[in-house]
This record gives structure tokens, sequence and C-alpha cells, in this order.
């Protein structure tokens, strides 16, 4: 993958859109980020549930992986060239329903919560 390819996955749920989160390149739904380009180009920083990122990180090291800076927060880093597109696929709409309106989410067929 490249980041374009996770740009346009992102793009294409409800109400997201292209912006900036600290100077980089990222994409928001509601004004809040959901993934953004990392401070090298061969990495991306993905929100996801602490939980998920200890699991990630645990079944799938040589793709995700957290620095010191991340530890403890809601996101994780992801290398591009190892990046399966389907389960990215799954992992940006998470992280994008994260943020999502109740309508939004709604709209993209998520239940009520």
């Amino acid at each position: 993958m490249i980041w374009e390819d996770v740009v346009q996955l992102a793009l294409a749920l409800p109400g997201a859109t292209r912006g900036t989160s600290y100077g980089r390149d990222a994409v928001l739904v509601r004004g809040k980020m959901f993934v953004v380009i990392g401070k090298e180009p061969d990495h991306f920083v993905l929100r996801a549930g602490i939980d998920e990122v200890e699991m990630l990180m645990a079944t799938d090291p040589d793709c995700f992986y957290q620095t010191p800076h991340y530890a403890g927060w809601p996101a994780v880093l992801v290398r591009l060239a190892t990046a399966d597109p389907e389960r990215i696929a799954v992992l940006v709409e998470r992280a994008w329903a994260g943020h999502a309106s109740a309508a939004q989410r709604k709209a993209r067929g998520f239940s009520a919560a």
C-alpha cells in the first residue's frame, strides 16, 4: 500500500475530508483525525482503541507498532509496505466510526452505540 491508497479508503466514508493534523496530511471526520501520514512516508498513524492497538501489535508486529511517543495513546503506527489492504480497510472504517456522528454511522450500517 501507499498513503494515497489509505486516503482513498478513508475519503470514501461519509463526512470524511482531507485536512491536516499537526501539519501533516490527514483524513478527518467532524474535524477529528482518524488517519494521518507519519513523520516519514513509509507509515501512517491509525486511531484505534488501546486494547485494539495491543492486539494489532501482538498479532502482526511487522505491520503495527508504536514508538514511545504513542505508548498509552489510542493510536498505532502502520507500515505501509506490509499492510494488508483488506485489513486496513476494516481498521480505517473502525477508526472513522470512532469519530463519526450517530447519523453517519447509521448510514454506513453500524449499530447505534
